[in-house]
């Protein structure tokens, strides 16, 4: 007997580079700083009121939308920190991570034909969940130079046409380490205002932003908040990243379409870890301290990149940071992080694997989400290419 064959939905996809680096990596017994996780563990009182949890007996489905207490807890959080207040029982639904809401908000919008505007370079799990809704991405990229990255916003507005349904935005950017401002969400809302356009706003670094500038969420600007599922991580907030637990805000209208498929994408996320979150937010510090807490690693992996031959690309926010490489190698961006993973035993992510269509720019990208020994071994070892 054979097994039949299943024409794929995906034909392009293969395994992704963060798994290739990673086996790399463990292959070299290098400093792994490409895939983007903490190395160090999450605040104990948190562990304890999952435990908490556990122990009072909230092992069963909660409701299908999350937790009351964290919908509330996360309502409250937005308005407090972006002045507008989402209503938790319509319009805030508690996700399986924040990939698993990009794409249920994705499936829930866009229709065969339809087309998606990526920003590029772009989180990989864009354009799958585009072409699995039967979308069309349509790339556009940032530019880079010696400020960084930013968005052309006049080739965003140039590619929408009559079939754009939605634009995916990411801010703080992965993995340019790029954000947006406010001039930024203004241009965004010119191009949209008058359109049935959604917007897609990944925010999932929404804590790690620096240099005392404010986070530009899509929820802070009315005309864009509108027609926006704007998506977080508590993963990523919190040190969790295994937890998988995310949210997904927007208005009552989107957020009903939002439900229909994620009733029956995921129906509903680990009760213990919703009910131990809603206890631990009842203390905002620990989000609040979170742009100071990796501020310090960013400063010491910047200060220890000086006195390498690298040349820093800025890093507003999130704990990436993106460095050319011009003065040590002329490979190609894969080929360099697998000779850097080998020779310096330091793994690096390509920024070319950011993109639809391979774009080589000489960058690549380290994560310094890592104990400050961790990275302090990288850099010794950077330092001596």
């Amino acid at each position: 007997m054979t097994t039949p064959a299943i024409v794929s939905r995906l034909p392009q996809v293969g395994t992704t580079v963060f798994t290739q680096m990673s086996a790399l990596a463990a292959q070299h017994q290098a400093v792994n700083l490409g895939q983007g996780f903490p190395d160090f563990d999450c605040d104990p009182r948190l562990v304890g009121f999952v435990d908490e949890a556990m122990r009072a007996g909230h092992n069963q489905y909660p409701f299908m939308t999350g937790v009351p207490a964290l919908r509330e807890a996360i309502a409250a959080k937005i308005e407090a920190l972006y002045g507008r207040r989402y209503d938790a029982a319509q319009e805030i639904t508690v996700t399986a991570g924040a990939t698993q809401g990009l794409m249920t908000a994705i499936l829930c919008s866009v229709h065969p034909g339809d087309e998606v505007i990526v920003i590029e370079p772009a989180y990989d799990s864009y354009a799958p969940s585009i072409a699995l809704a039967g979308g069309v991405v349509v790339p556009v990229a940032m530019q880079v130079g010696d400020a960084g990255y930013s968005v052309p916003w006049d080739r965003v507005a140039a590619a929408v046409s009559a079939r754009t349904r939605m634009i995916v935005v990411n801010t703080p950017h992965n993995p340019t380490g790029s954000i947006l401002r406010q001039a930024d969400l203004d241009a965004l809302a010119a191009i949209v205002g008058g359109t049935d356009i959604l917007i897609l706003s990944d925010e999932v670094y929404e804590h790690m932003v620096y240099d005392g500038q404010p986070h530009a969420s899509v929820s802070r600007h009315p005309v864009l908040a509108e027609r926006a599922f704007v998506v977080s991580s508590f993963g990523k907030t919190y040190h969790v990243t295994g937890w998988k637990v995310g949210y997904v805000a927007a208005p009552a209208a989107l957020t009903a379409e939002f439900r229909k498929v994620h009733q029956y994408n995921i129906f509903t996320v680990n009760t213990p870890m919703q009910h131990g979150i809603a206890a631990y937010m009842r203390d905002p510090q620990p989000y609040l301290g979170l742009p100071a807490f990796y501020q310090h690693k960013r400063d010491l992996f910047r200060e220890g990149l000086a006195g390498t031959r690298f040349s820093l690309l800025p890093s507003d926010g999130t704990y990436f940071q993106c460095v050319r490489y011009e003065a040590i190698s002329a490979l190609p961006e894969a080929e360099f992080a697998k000779w850097l993973t080998a020779e310096a035993k330091v793994a690096a992510i390509p920024v070319s694997a950011f993109y639809s269509q391979p774009r080589e720019s000489g960058i690549v990208r380290f994560c310094f989400a890592k104990k400050d020994e961790t990275l302090r071994l990288a850099l010794e070892r950077l330092a001596r290419l």
